[in-house]
């Protein structure tokens, strides 16, 4: 028996959650940018009508902006999480296993349904009833033929945001009308070697000797084919993998010069790390810290470090992952003084992560006393009271390394002073 695999992803996701508290971004072109406010992430479908393109630089369409009136808006990535986390609410109400994908993503176990159109267009409903974001939904015996129904049903209106592709027929008729580019796993590169061989469509591909998809794009074009032709070989994940590894990292607003502004940033950086380690109850054994210039500016002297540091013992202790990231931002920190480096990016990686429990203990471990209580307790008040209610204070307080996000919308479902008011 085949297993039917839905995803279900969010229409433009985050212009539809911007969309959700201001109406009268309706029918209008909007679009989202990226960190600093340097490109477009996300478009409306008006926006992608009047040509602007994903990664499009804003500097490229402030004619086209003020021409036809679009809007823009700054990345919210507070309100667009909380908004994914409401989404996914609503999914599991609908199926028993939800493995989450992205930010937008999310594939759905919808075994035991006996009219799987009928459930999903349910489920479509209830999240645009809820939460206020629409949907669409491809189902399919595996992830990259659901991926491929979800493509499907989000260019052709006459499916009506959801594709049930279990039956082989359907699927016979529709992979060839679909592009090899658009198939989940197919790279450019990979695209280029296709077209090479005469592969232009999904279904071309589908048929494709496994031997010969193994020689031009290894197993994992191997594993592509395979799932084309009903044969699942990306297993639906019920219960959530463990993280073998983790990063933070911003772009600043303006340049770092000076070694104490980027080790603001660092420490920022090292606690958001720490945090997110004690929310998924992990340690880490290795912390690496990294930063670089603006690569993008030649006529600027350029640098980029990086240096890592064993955890011993492994750690999710805030000072711990602070004081063990100085040493790194120290180690690397250029030595010469006769040119001034702007750093316009810097972060860490956490690396060899393993739960709590399981940690290995050295020989002559020392725990800091109550340092178990003390990081609970901080993060209990930086929940309650808001993120940066308590902070190392090597953080420092005005942070001008912060991204500009001169158009960003309020934080309308975790901020307080942020919540809409009606008149």
């Amino acid at each position: 028996m085949k297993r039917p695999i839905a995803i279900s992803d969010s229409a433009n996701f985050y212009v539809s959650a911007e969309r959700i508290f201001d109406q009268t971004l309706k029918n209008v072109p909007v679009i989202v940018l990226s960190n600093n406010d340097g490109c477009a992430i996300a478009r409306s479908d008006e926006a992608k009508a009047l040509g602007i393109k994903m990664g499009q630089p804003l500097h490229h369409i402030r004619d086209k902006i003020e021409t036809h009136g679009v809007r823009v808006f700054s990345s919210n990535y507070t309100l667009y999480g909380d908004i994914s986390r409401r989404v996914v609410e609503v999914y599991e109400d609908f199926t028993p296993n939800v493995e989450i994908y992205s930010i937008d993503e999310c594939f759905l176990d919808f075994v035991g349904f006996k009219d799987r159109t009928a459930h999903a267009l349910a489920l479509r409903s209830a999240v645009l009833r809820r939460v206020g974001v629409p949907v669409r939904i491809g189902i399919a015996p595996t992830k990259t033929l659901a991926k491929c129904a979800n493509e499907i049903a989000k260019k052709n209106p006459i499916f009506a945001g959801v594709l049930d592709l279990m039956e082989d027929a359907l699927a016979d008729w529709l992979l060839p009308r679909v592009p090899v580019g658009d198939i989940w796993g197919v790279g450019r590169k990979t695209e280029q070697k296709l077209k090479a061989l005469s592969i232009h469509t999904a279904g071309e591909l589908r048929d494709m000797p496994i031997r010969q998809a193994r020689a031009v794009g290894t197993v994992v074009l191997e594993r592509t084919v395979l799932e084309l032709q009903g044969e699942a070989c990306l297993s639906f994940e019920d219960v959530e993998p463990q993280r073998k590894g983790m990063a933070v990292t911003r772009s600043a607003g303006t340049p770092m010069e000076d070694f104490d502004t980027l080790f603001q940033a660092i420490t920022a950086h090292a606690s958001r790390g720490a945090e997110k380690l004690r929310q998924h109850g992990l340690v880490a054994g290795t912390l690496t810290v990294f930063f670089h210039t603006n690569r993008h500016r030649p006529d600027r002297p350029q640098y980029a470090a990086s240096k890592s540091t064993r955890m011993t013992p492994m750690s999710s202790d805030t000072f711990e992952l602070v004081e063990a990231a100085r040493r790194c931002a120290v180690a690397a920190w250029p030595k010469s003084r006769s040119e001034t480096f702007g750093f316009t990016k810097a972060g860490i990686l956490l690396n060899d992560l393993v739960r709590y429990e399981d940690r290995p203990q050295t020989l002559f471990e020392q725990v800091r006393p109550k340092s178990g209580a003390l990081m609970g307790a901080i993060d209990q008040v930086n929940d309650r009271f808001g993120k940066r209610t308590i902070v190392v204070a090597s953080e420092g307080v005005k942070q001008s390394w912060q991204l500009r996000a001169d158009h960003r919308s309020p934080r309308y479902t975790t901020r307080m002073e942020d919540l809409p008011v009606v008149r």
